[in-house]
């Protein structure tokens, strides 16, 4: 079965275009959810709207939107207000600039999309816009309106197709300062800097996203099966607290012996020839 489009419309370079569909690139909906339930009927519970101050539960037809402008006062906005201000959508992402990859914070990155033509005929316009974005290196800015909000978002070529991120307004991203402010400067003994730069040395790798394993949900999925095989679930033990070491040089040093006393890694051969011995 197909991917649904989250949102279909035309991608624009100067006069070159053609139809594109974004798909979510990001999922949760493989994570364990939960539904709150009443604990001794069994039954599914459902959320209902109540009025703070009286306790009655309102009607659908009597809820509103309200921003507060001062301490328990709001402001009524109808949705027909609202409405009003809606941003027209074009139905296109027109490439307005291109920008370096690496000139973009990477606090700004949101959301990311899927871009992959819809039919036949605009597949070449598609190739040379994906083609041209991936020669030169750099990544596409544009403007797309998504639920109702105009999103910026940052075009780049992704493998046969293209990748489209959101970008966070200037305003959501919150300024490092307040967070920095107190560390202080610190002239570090040059043998306690190379230390520490060997540390990093010996666990330089790739990045594998396919070795990242979610321990929780690992956890909570093995709980499910076992309440569901009627098995008894133990709470589990705590962890007696690890000794800190206090002198930061002799944690280093500590560091880089228990680096070399670990046992090399098996090639890739020698794990190969494992596997075919066990038949796996």
């Amino acid at each position: 079965m197909a991917p649904r489009p989250y949102w279909k419309g035309y991608l624009k370079l100067s006069l070159v275009s053609c139809p594109i569909a974004l798909y979510p690139a990001s999922s949760s909906s493989e994570r364990v959810s939960f539904h709150r339930i009443n604990r001794k009927s069994g039954h599914r519970l459902k959320q209902q709207l109540v009025d703070a101050e009286t306790g009655d539960v309102v009607g659908k037809e009597d809820i509103g939107r309200g921003y507060e402008v001062g301490k328990g006062e709001y402001l009524e906005v109808p949705d027909e207000e609202l409405e009003s201000i809606r941003i027209e959508a074009t139905h296109t992402i027109e490439i307005d600039s291109f920008v370096p990859r690496t000139e973009i914070d990477d606090r700004y990155p949101d959301s990311p999309y899927y871009v992959a033509p819809t039919d036949q005929v605009g597949q070449e316009a598609f190739a040379v816009i994906r083609d041209a974005i991936r020669q030169k290196n750099m990544v596409g800015l544009g403007r797309v309106v998504l639920s109702r909000r105009e999103h910026v978002v940052m075009i780049e070529a992704f493998d046969k197709g293209l990748l489209a991120t959101t970008l966070r307004y200037p305003y959501q991203v919150r300024d490092e300062s307040a967070y920095f402010a107190d560390i202080p400067a610190i002239e570090l003994p040059e043998e306690m800097r190379n230390l520490a730069t060997h540390i990093v040395e010996t666990k330089a790798a790739h990045f594998e996203p396919a070795k990242f394993e979610d321990h929780y949900e690992s956890k909570l999925v093995e709980l499910l099966k076992n309440k569901q095989a009627g098995r008894v679930v133990k709470p589990a033990k705590e962890e007696a607290p690890q000794h800190r070491v206090i002198n930061l040089m002799d944690a280093l040093r500590a560091s880089i012996e228990a680096e070399t006393k670990k046992p090399a890694a098996a090639s890739t051969r020698a794990r190969a020839g494992a596997k075919r011995k066990t038949g796996r």
